[in-house]
């Protein structure tokens, strides 16, 4: 049976990113862009190879809007993504927003949906186009904590960078899911991030 996975890059105060997030700032107020968080695929991305290659390695995709738009309200149709024409997914992207627009398609096999039914319908329709493959979360951290308050994530993989952000008025990961039961089953250890993998207790592996 697929599962459904999430990577996520946070401080070590659980932060992946700041408030105010904009067109000029990705990661938001205090993030700059985004170097502290992500050296470790930006500039050490052969010693990571395997951890970079799991976070795209999905048959679909669910992610909240901040992670594909800085906009907050009726969509701009001219705005196509932070990754230009070739996203990495390569694989249907559902989009959890309150405004309807029409899909997305782009090159590479990435089409982005746009889901205004919530996190279930979202879900449903990612497990579909998956067709057995797992489902990955892929952020920002609002979207993460509704699904782990939902008990819907199987494996949390976290990357947390050596920094402590001390940022007000951004979401911290974590905050508010209330109990979870869950096992470690990996780390690993570099200068520049730990990388460790939770997966739901009881939970049978995938494949």
């Amino acid at each position: 049976m697929s599962h459904v996975t999430c990577d996520i890059t946070i401080s070590l105060d659980g932060y992946s990113a700041g408030p105010n997030q904009s067109l000029d700032q990705p990661f938001g107020d205090g993030v700059g862009d985004g170097e502290e968080l992500h050296s470790w695929m930006f500039d050490h991305a052969e010693d990571h190879a395997a951890e970079i290659a799991a976070i795209t390695d999905a048959g679909a995709f669910v992610m909240g809007r901040n992670m594909f738009d800085p906009g907050r309200g009726e969509w701009d149709l001219a705005w196509r993504g932070w990754w230009g024409e070739d996203p990495p997914y390569h694989a249907p992207v559902f989009v959890l927003t309150h405004h309807e627009r029409e899909p997305l398609e782009m090159q590479g096999g990435t089409t982005f949906h746009f889901v205004t039914g919530g996190l279930d319908e979202a879900l449903a329709r990612a497990r579909e186009a998956a067709r057995g493959r797992n489902v990955a979360v892929a952020g920002g951290a609002t979207t993460v904590n509704e699904f782990l308050a939902a008990g819907l994530i199987d494996e949390l993989r976290l990357h947390v960078a050596p920094v402590v952000l001390g940022l007000e008025g951004a979401v911290r990961l974590l905050d508010g899911v209330g109990r979870l039961e869950l096992e470690a089953v990996g780390a690993r250890c570099a200068p520049e991030v730990t990388h460790l993998v939770y997966r739901r207790r009881g939970l049978t592996p995938a494949g």
